[in-house]
């Protein structure tokens, strides 16, 4: 099983299911509200669903590159993939409060 990927405050985790829902026209994770700044998708075969408000990631490639201006570059293998955003962070370990 894939381990639990991280850029900023995204967070990339592998899924049970399979990625399904209403396709989106895009590839972006998350926008920045004041920034404007975007974790999207740059390279590599994918596509982003919207099922009952959770996104959910099918990386169609070997791998995907998840890109954004403020963070390095991630390398996401293919696969299912549900998306997080991290609201709180807590030093004994990650967890997220949905929006």
């Amino acid at each position: 099983m894939n381990p639990l990927i991280r850029q900023g405050d995204v967070l990339i985790i592998p899924s049970n299911t399979s990625a399904t829902g209403t396709k989106l026209p895009h590839l972006t994770l998350a926008e920045g509200e004041v920034t404007g700044h975007r974790h999207r998708i740059s390279n590599g075969e994918a596509e982003l669903f919207d099922r009952d408000g959770v996104l959910y990631l099918k990386v169609l490639s070997p791998t995907a590159i998840l890109t954004h201006e403020e963070h390095a570059a991630v390398t996401i293998p293919q696969g299912d993939w549900e998306i997080r955003i991290q609201r709180e962070y807590s030093p004994e370990g990650w967890r997220y409060v949905a929006d």
